[in-house]
């Protein structure tokens, strides 16, 4: 901030706090903001509670922006605001989004949380329309439809995701894979699978409810942790995100691609954004994914492969995840000679963040950077859809037992 700019919001606080102190009112003083200084971020993970990222943050925004300012004005080290930054920038995000941070709890469920679910990927998408350099946060709203949807899947479980459906499909894919080609093509095929094979049937309404509110915790993690950065790149350019970086809520690496991303340069600004989603997918939610494939044993890992199965991510030319590494087994056939059993399901589960991430960057990300750099107008228009359309137009697990029904048709006998 310029000098004569910093002298003169520092004199406007100065009055403004001394009105406040002679007629009562609640302006941040000078001794109020030590009382804000080197918190811990206890609830950056989203997984703790309600609110931002400690409980005794303002979620005020002309509050934390008051005791902001104090804090740079004193010339303090980032550091020590690290927290009260944080949640600066949050509330100023989720006040752009319309989202009341303060009562944000992904634990409520998708139904409470269904309107901060429209609100956050709107957002993401309004920032790729007006800032043709944030592709990270224009292919998060854009798969935001295809996530959001699964969740209000599960949300209707009794009536959509219906695992007690699923367990005999699953289990007749097993035993039909046992019998072409014995207990040895079984034992190769998928954890998800086999799993879904035993406990499908045993999955209950609160499993669902326990998954869902999991992965609603990534998605406000998501969110928390990238969005800020955004709004800082938008409000207040590289010193804004200097500043972040000084206060050790990102590291030079993430600084750098920060530092591309503003250039505009198209490599620059694509290796920035891969910087971004490399951050989201294997730093933010990793072991929150590995948590929730490892939900009670074989529930979690069925569950996770379920959606496997079921994912279509929304960007053009990409392909299905169950379309990527389709399974094929080694086996011996009853009269003994070796054979290779060919199924069209995925062999890997996307709750895994290494094969995740395989498939983010041979699938995901070059293809919507092509969608962004040789298909605009096309994309533009895909996301100047309204968000409750994007969303409910995107209902992935509609088609699972579907699709597991005619994975028993296909199956595929080679003989050696």
């Amino acid at each position: 901030m310029n000098r004569v700019v910093r002298v003169s919001v520092c004199a406007a606080v100065t009055v403004v706090v001394a009105l406040g102190s002679l007629v009562g009112g609640g302006a941040a003083t000078a001794d109020s903001l030590s009382r804000y200084l080197n918190l811990p971020l206890v609830n950056r993970d989203a997984s703790q509670g309600p609110g931002g990222v400690h409980p005794a943050l303002p979620t005020d925004p002309s509050t934390l922006q008051r005791l902001v300012d104090q804090a740079r004005d004193r010339g303090l080290d980032p550091s020590s605001y690290e927290a009260l930054l944080f949640q600066y920038w949050l509330v100023e995000t989720t006040t752009r989004a319309g989202i009341d941070l303060a009562s944000w709890n992904p634990r409520d469920g998708v139904g409470a949380n269904h309107q901060n679910l429209l609100k956050s990927y709107r957002y993401y998408e309004d920032l790729q329309l007006a800032h043709r350099e944030l592709q990270w946060a224009g292919m998060g709203g854009l798969v935001g439809g295809d996530f959001g949807g699964g969740l209000l899947d599960y949300k209707d479980a009794t009536e959509i995701f219906e695992f007690s459906r699923l367990q005999p499909v699953a289990h007749a894919i097993v035993a039909r894979a046992n019998e072409l080609a014995g207990p040895q093509a079984v034992n190769s095929l998928p954890d998800g699978l086999r799993a879904l094979a035993r406990v499908g049937a045993q999955i209950t309404a609160d499993d669902l409810r326990q998954v869902q509110g999991q992965i609603l915790v990534m998605q406000k993690n998501i969110f928390s942790d990238l969005m800020p950065m955004h709004r800082a790149h938008v409000v207040g350019g590289l010193p804004a995100l200097r500043e972040m970086n000084a206060a050790g809520l990102f590291d030079d690496e993430i600084m750098r691609a920060w530092e591309g991303i503003a250039s505009k340069e198209p490599a620059a600004v694509a290796a920035g954004n891969a910087r971004l989603l490399q951050r989201e997918q294997g730093e933010v939610i990793a072991k929150q994914w590995d948590a929730t494939r490892n939900y009670k044993g074989d529930v979690g890992e069925a569950m996770t492969y379920g959606s496997t199965v079921a994912a279509a991510p929304s960007v053009a030319g990409v392909v299905p995840p169950r379309d990527i590494r389709q399974l094929t087994v080694p086996g011996r056939a009853p009269d003994g000679r070796k054979v290779i059993v060919s199924l069209p399901l995925p062999e890997w589960n996307w709750s895994v963040h290494e094969d995740r991430w395989v498939y983010i960057s041979t699938e995901l990300l070059p293809k919507y950077r092509k969608q962004v750099e040789y298909n605009w107008p096309a994309l533009s228009a895909a996301m100047r859809a309204p968000y409750f359309e994007q969303m409910e137009t995107h209902r992935p697990t509609r088609n699972l037992l579907p699709l597991m029904q005619s994975v028993l048709t296909s199956i595929k006998v080679t003989y050696q």
